[in-house]
């Protein structure tokens, strides 16, 4: 299928993906699609009656939140009108209304695309799983009993998410100072990257009722990057017994571009093997993953050269997100529109194909040279870590764009 605009070459939004985004441009704030290098203000084409399935008002919002919770028979519509459109072939009242909805993506200002209101974090790599393990229980099993039978997951802090390019204060807290025994207070030593993917949940379920696995694709709306930067040695101090707190909260950065399913499925893949066979609440009929490549690159302080430290895959995640959706409600807790679910780091079986920094540096040991010949055992102040994503190639690459934050220095405030 081609578009009616011409999409430079390898672009991330061609016409097979138009992801969906919250931008604000011309004074107002709204509901768009990316394709090519322009947005499509979906406001415009609703007042052209467009989209006779959507209420008044939906897309003249700053949260995608009222249109995801419309439900899967309302967003393929939609989605479906949009690629008539941007394809051509239509009369010529609408092709009018379409260049009217475009705006260059250099004319606009994107802002974070849903009104976050629960944050789940899941630890679903095994690979990860297994060299976390491995570095903060030496000489134990590296993966806990409950691991292989649950996608293990913790409730972060949803305040904190930020959208792509929002700069990352250095955290503070407590952390053993490994000479004495004892904590102190001060500014992270160990701050960290976590390349991941997240799922956001449209129409969701009633209290009581859990969500099957074999359901779960008509709850999740799309897909985003997820980076969860971390505290490593805050973490290490408080994670015990009850896992991840001020170490992890302090900031989580997604990408504005949510990619929707559809535009997905091409790429769904069969997922790796379980063993043991999980309980049969957690056994769809068909389990699939998706086909996605990831990179991370860190630009650091003072440098416009940028290295790319991790390349990695998330089709061999160990546990789905129809599983971790599935679990997640498998008690009877509700999921709302605009809920964030992220996949855990995702790391490969690979040196080059880690997915932080912890694993790469194999706990700060070895460090890593990056192309401006400085050395990271973790990140500086000043450094940016760059994230991206993306299914296929050439024409029909299915992108999430980029991941970003920069690291400023810690508050001067005790």
């Amino acid at each position: 299928m081609t578009s009616r605009l011409e999409i430079p070459d390898g672009s991330d939004f061609p016409i097979q993906n138009l992801p969906y985004g919250v931008a604000e441009h011309h004074g107002r704030t709204g509901v768009v699609v990316a394709i090519g290098n322009h947005v499509v203000d979906l406001s415009v084409l609703a007042a052209a009656g467009t989209f006779p399935e959507v209420p008044p008002g939906t897309f003249d919002r700053d949260s995608l939140d009222r249109f995801m919770a419309l439900g899967r028979p309302v967003w393929k519509a939609v989605r479906s009108r949009l690629t008539d459109l941007l394809a051509g072939g239509d009369e010529p009242h609408r092709r009018n209304a379409v260049e009217a909805a475009l705006v260059p993506m250099t004319d606009v200002t994107m802002r974070l695309p849903i009104r976050i209101g629960d944050y789940v974090d899941f630890y679903s790599s095994i690979h990860h799983a297994t060299n976390v393990g491995r570095l903060f229980r030496p000489g134990s099993e590296p993966l806990l009993p409950n691991w292989r039978h649950l996608p293990v997951g913790y409730h972060g802090r949803s305040g904190t998410v930020v959208v792509d390019g929002t700069p990352i204060r250095r955290p503070s807290g407590q952390r053993l100072d490994p000479a004495t025994g004892e904590p102190t207070y001060g500014p992270t030593r160990a701050l960290d990257f976590e390349l991941e993917i997240g799922f956001i949940t449209g129409s969701g379920n009633v209290l009581g009722e859990p969500i099957q696995v074999d359901d779960a694709h008509r709850h999740i709306f799309g897909l985003v990057l997820v980076n969860d930067w971390s505290a490593r040695d805050l973490q290490a101090w408080e994670y015990q017994p009850l896992g991840p707190f001020l170490g992890k909260s302090f900031a989580t950065t997604i990408s504005p571009w949510i990619v929707p399913l559809d535009a997905l499925a091409p790429f769904r893949v069969p997922a790796p093997p379980q063993d043991p066979e999980p309980l049969p609440y957690l056994r769809p009929r068909r389990r699939l993953a998706f086909d996605i490549r990831l990179e991370v690159e860190i630009v650091p302080a003072g440098s416009s050269t940028g290295t790319v430290v991790t390349r990695t895959g998330f089709a061999d995640m160990y546990w789905t997100m129809d599983q971790q959706l599935a679990h997640a409600t498998s008690n009877g807790a509700t999921t709302r529109p605009g809920d964030l679910f992220a996949s855990g780091t995702v790391s490969g079986p690979t040196p080059d194909s880690l997915g932080c920094l912890l694993e790469l540096t194999e706990a700060g040991r070895r460090p890593l040279r990056l192309a401006d010949g400085t050395e990271r055992r973790y990140l500086r102040d000043g450094d940016t870590v760059i994230m991206r994503g993306w299914c296929g190639h050439g024409s029909a690459r299915i992108g999430f764009g980029s991941c970003r934050g920069t690291v400023e220095s810690a508050s001067t405030r005790p």
